[in-house]
């Protein structure tokens, strides 16, 4: 029987060019990440600033700076905006059931504007509080919806590389907060906490006008029963580039995944919400709080002066980590070895620090030693566990909870942060325990148990669809056998795409089989 083949790859450079489309949308949802770290960087500096203090400070003779601040105005601005994002990430998911990804956003954006121009404005503490909640609120919708809209966009194959966008714009954000506020630090008037706070105007701004061209949750609307919109929706994102065969085949996959879920009994779904919360919860047990919250005492013990430049290259040591898994975990490793590798570096990284300051305390080689490891965690943290962290927490859940679970996950994040950042001076402060850097130890400790629970319970979810993630959980698959996996939602989405189109799967991707009558057994 004579047959003209005609293939569409859908792996490789090609097929990543093909969906270029996909890519810059889910690229520029993706920047609402950069709105919470950019405040991150900036408002700590901003306590150092004699303009700031002038204002929300008093006057200290004693001070280098000529001003002080109230403890509590420190902790209030800080723990306020913490706040703001728990409640917000805590009412997301009854949020999603009424309003879309885009919806969600755009009351994100609208809070920010309120938020920053409220804290530009006024020279009263508690209208500044009322701010840096509002602040919070509106960071708590931008994490949890920029991340679930990019999961749920993305084609399975790219998911891996288009979620990691996540810690791409936080190390970006990161980074631009430490220069504007090393370039603002010099200046003597409101200006000096006005210009970094303004810049929070920018992403939201670009954001919100954006999304009047992006198009909604192709999964969302589904779960919504508006195929018709879901169908659109997908298109759009694919682009012209790709064929009509490979959209098809997503779209037969994606309803069958819809209906499944409304026939299963969702007995799969609490292992995968203890999976997501397991996942966040290594991010903070990964003891980033600890040695990012105290880098500068490690600076000072170093004899190191220029603590805002060291800072920014740190951040920029953890950026460059981010590129380097954004290409390792696409051509080389896997989800679960990523994570794995990440937790163990960052643990020995904890414990040489640890030993370091047991060996030597106080002593400038120490100092140089605590510096070193701080800038090597930052680079396997942000290229492993903290890149990882929320993408492949959002990628484990059902599609049908998705955004409840994300939800309560991220404020469990939020909550574990708070409690990091509460409990931390109890160990390190010298009228406490003044264990110092030798609470890495304790650090060392959890991460161990991080690679523990990444090997025995951590599934590989590379290339799959959320579909076939849904097939997989379902039929009770153990972590170390989901790679090898035989899904048989693409094979009968293949079967009914054939009947539509006349369109097979082999083995170098989509064909298109011209034929009259086709053989069923080659699907």
């Amino acid at each position: 029987m004579g047959r003209s083949i005609k293939c569409l790859s859908t792996t490789g450079w090609k097929y990543l060019c093909a969906t270029k489309k996909c890519l810059w949308i889910c690229c520029l949802v993706a920047t609402a990440n950069m709105q919470y770290s950019f405040d991150s960087a900036a408002i700590g500096a901003l306590q150092a600033m004699p303009g700031f203090l002038k204002v929300f400070g008093y006057p200290d003779p004693t001070s280098s700076l000529g001003y002080g601040i109230d403890s509590t105005v420190q902790q209030l601005i800080t723990s306020l905006l913490t706040l703001g994002a728990f409640v917000s990430s805590l009412v997301a998911g009854f949020f999603s059931a009424y309003l879309g990804r885009k919806q969600a956003l755009w009351l994100a954006c609208a809070l920010n504007a309120v938020a920053v121009a409220t804290q530009m404005a006024t020279t009263d503490k508690g209208v500044l509080y009322f701010g840096r909640l509002l602040l919070g609120l509106a960071n708590g919708f931008f994490v949890t919806f920029s991340n679930v809209y990019t999961a749920e966009a993305s084609p399975s194959h790219l998911r891996g590389v288009m979620v990691a966008l996540f810690a791409y714009w936080v190390n970006i954000g990161s980074i631009f907060g430490s220069i504007v506020d090393n370039f603002t630090r010099v200046r003597l008037d409101k200006s000096s906490y006005q210009i970094p706070l303004g810049c929070l105007f920018i992403v939201p701004t670009i954001l919100g006008i954006s999304l009047f061209f992006v198009p909604e949750s192709p999964r969302w609307l589904l779960h919504k029963g508006r195929d018709q919109q879901a169908r659109r929706s997908l298109e759009t994102l694919r682009g012209d580039s790709v064929g009509n065969e490979y959209i098809e085949l997503e779209w037969v996959e994606m309803v069958r995944g819809v209906e499944e879920e409304k026939k299963l009994a969702k007995s799969a779904d609490l292992r995968r919400t203890l999976l997501c919360y397991g996942m966040i919860g290594c991010q903070t047990a990964s003891g980033v709080w600890f040695l990012i919250a105290y880098q500068t005492y490690f600076f000072t013990i170093a004899g190191i002066t220029k603590s805002f430049e060291f800072s920014i290259m740190n951040t920029v040591i953890g950026f460059f980590g981010v590129n380097v898994r954004m290409y390792f975990i696409r051509h080389v490793f896997g989800r679960r070895s990523i994570l794995m590798i990440g937790a163990a570096a960052c643990g020995l990284c904890e414990l040489a620090s640890a030993i370091s300051y047991t060996v030597q305390p106080n002593s400038i080689a120490t100092g140089k030693v605590l510096v070193a490891f701080t800038g090597i965690f930052q680079f396997f943290y942000n290229g492993c566990v903290g890149s990882a962290s929320y993408p492949v927490a959002t990628e484990l859940v059902s599609s049908r909870l998705r955004a409840w679970t994300v939800w309560t996950a991220t404020s469990l994040g939020y909550i574990l942060a708070w409690l990091v950042g509460f409990c931390t001076p109890y160990f390190i402060n010298p009228e406490q325990l003044s264990w110092g850097p030798k609470y890495g130890y304790i650090w060392a400790g959890s991460n161990a148990l991080c690679v523990v629970f990444f090997f025995f319970f951590m599934p590989e979810m590379k290339g799959r669809s959320l579909e076939e993630l849904d097939e997989i959980f379902e039929a009770g698959t153990p972590a170390w056998k989901f790679k090898d996996f035989q899904c048989t939602s693409k094979d009968e989405a293949a079967f009914v795409m054939q009947e539509r189109t006349g369109v097979i799967i082999g083995k170098g991707g989509l064909t298109r089989v011209e034929v009259e009558n086709v053989d069923r057994d080659a699907v």
